[in-house]
C-alpha cells in the first residue's frame, strides 16, 4: 500500500512499475525510474491565464504573485491602456517553468468572443484568473462559461478594493470592514449567478500589501485545487510571506528526500574518503541549493521579500544563522556526511516505511541512512531559518497572517 507521502508523486500504476522494475532490474532500474520522476518535477510547467479589461489590475496581480513591484526588472507594465494585442507571458524569475499570461480584454472589435477563445489558446492554460476593478460584465461571464466547457478551473478576482474603502472614508461613511467585504462578495456572487455562473469562486484583492487583502487565501485555494506535480510547482513558486507557506514548502520538500537519497546512493560510484560509503555528491549539492531556493533563502528571493516588507535586505539576512547560506560544494557536503555518520539514525528507520517497494532493503544500507538524515537535517535547518525571516519581515504588521 502506498503512503500518502509518495502517492502525491506516484500513481498506483507507477508504484506497480517501481515494483516490477526492482524485481527485474534491481536497484539500478528502480533508481532510473526515480530519477525520471525527479526530472519530471524539475521540468513541469504551470501556465496561468489572467484575463480582464485594461486597468482591471492584471499587471499588479501578476507582479504580486511573482513577488515583484512594478518598478522591478521583469515586472509586468502597469497602466490603464490595453497595450497588448496578444497574450503576453511573464515567467517567474526564480522558477521560469511557472508562467503568468496576460490576456487582452474580450469583447472589443479586435477580440470578439467568437474568436477570443481560439486566438488566446485557452486549452494551453492550467487555470484562469478573471479580474475586474468594478463589476464583472457579461463578457466576463461568457469567458467563464467557455473555460467551464473546457473542464478547467477559473477564479474571479475583484481588484483594488482599497479604492472602495477610500471612497467611503472620504464621504464620511462609517462602515465595518469585514462586513463590507462580505457584502461586496455577496453582491458579486449574485450578479454572476444571474448571468449563469453557479457557485463562483470570488476573491477581493487590495492593491495594498498582502496583509490588507485575501491574496493569501487565494493562493491557498489555488494550491488546494491542484494535484500532484502541478501543485508542487505552484507551491515552490509562491513567495515565502507567511510561516504557513514555509511550513507547506518544507513538508512537500521532505517528501522528495527518499527519492534524492535513493538516486544519490545508487548512482554513487566512488566511496567518500573517510566514510567508506559511495554517494553522488553532486546530487546532494544540487538538492541543498534547490531547498534553499524553494524556501526563498537565496539572495534574489530575500531581496524581493525585503522589497515587499519594506525592510533592508541586510535586516532579513541577519536572521539567517546557518552555514548553509554560504557556498555549497562537494567538500562542504562531505563534512556534513561525516557528521551525519556519527549521529544516531533511528528516525531514518521509521522514515524507511514511507518508501514504496524497497524500503526494507535500505534499512541495511548505511549510505542511504546517512544521506537521508543529512538531507532531512539540512531541510529542517533551512525551514527554521526561513520561518525566522518571515516573522522578522512582517513583525510590525500584527494583521499579517503568520
Amino acid at each position: 500500500m502506498a503512503s500518502s507521502s509518495e502517492s502525491e508523486y506516484f500513481s498506483q500504476h507507477e508504484i506497480y512499475q517501481l515494483k516490477v522494475s526492482y524485481e527485474q532490474g534491481g536497484l539500478s532500474m528502480f533508481a532510473t525510474l526515480i530519477m525520471k520522476k525527479l526530472n519530471d518535477i524539475e521540468n513541469a510547467e504551470l501556465n496561468i491565464a489572467v484575463t480582464g479589461e485594461a486597468g482591471a489590475g492584471k499587471s499588479t496581480f501578476i507582479n504580486a504573485m511573482r513577488g515583484l513591484r512594478g518598478c522591478d526588472e521583469g515586472a509586468a507594465e502597469i497602466g490603464n491602456i490595453e497595450t497588448t494585442m496578444e497574450q503576453t507571458p511573464y515567467k517567474h524569475s526564480t522558477f521560469p517553468n511557472v508562467c503568468f499570461w496576460d490576456l487582452p480584454g474580450v469583447g472589443t472589435t479586435k477580440f470578439p468572443m467568437k474568436v477570443y477563445v481560439s486566438r488566446m489558446g485557452f486549452t494551453t492554460y492550467d487555470f484562469f484568473i478573471i479580474i475586474s476593478q468594478n463589476r464583472f460584465t457579461e463578457n466576463d461571464a461568457k469567458v467563464a462559461k467557455e473555460i467551464q466547457n473546457l473542464g478547467k478551473k477559473f477564479y474571479f478576482v475583484r481588484s483594488q478594493i482599497d479604492n472602495d474603502f477610500s471612497s467611503l472614508e472620504m464621504q464620511g461613511i462609517d462602515f465595518d470592514r469585514m462586513r463590507k467585504l462580505e457584502e461586496m462578495k455577496q453582491n458579486i456572487s449574485c450578479g454572476l449567478t444571474e448571468v449563469g455562473i453557479s457557485n463562483p469562486i470570488i476573491f477581493l484583492i487590495s492593491s495594498l500589501p498582502p496583509a490588507n487583502s485575501n491574496l493569501d487565501e487565494l493562493k491557498q485555494t489555488l494550491l488546494d485545487n491542484l494535484n500532484g506535480i502541478k501543485k508542487d510547482v505552484l507551491l515552490m513558486s509562491l513567495q515565502s510571506t507567511t510561516v504557513k507557506i514555509v511550513e507547506q514548502k518544507g513538508a512537500q520538500l521532505k517528501k522528495r528526500i527518499w527519492m534524492l537519497a535513493t538516486v544519490s546512493v545508487v548512482l554513487g560510484a566512488v566511496p567518500v574518503p573517510g566514510l567508506s560509503v559511495a554517494v553522488d555528491l553532486g546530487i546532494l549539492v544540487a538538492a541543498i541549493i534547490d531547498f534553499r531556493k524553494s524556501l526563498g533563502l537565496d539572495d534574489a528571493s530575500l531581496q524581493r521579500l525585503a522589497n515587499v516588507a519594506k525592510k533592508p535586505v541586510e535586516f532579513l539576512k541577519a536572521e539567517v544563522r546557518s552555514p548553509l547560506m554560504g557556498e555549497i560544494n562537494e567538500e562542504f557536503v562531505k563534512q556534513m556526511l561525516w557528521r551525519s555518520s556519527i549521529v544516531a539514525v533511528s528516525m531514518v528507520e521509521m522514515a524507511l516505511d514511507m518508501i514504496p517497494v524497497i524500503g526494507s532493503i535500505f534499512r541495511a544500507i548505511s549510505a542511504f541512512k546517512m544521506t537521508y538524515k543529512l538531507l532531512t537535517d539540512v531541510l529542517d535547518e533551512l525551514v527554521d531559518n526561513a520561518q525566522r525571516v518571515v516573522k522578522v519581515a512582517f513583525a510590525t504588521d500584527p494583521s499579517h497572517p503568520q
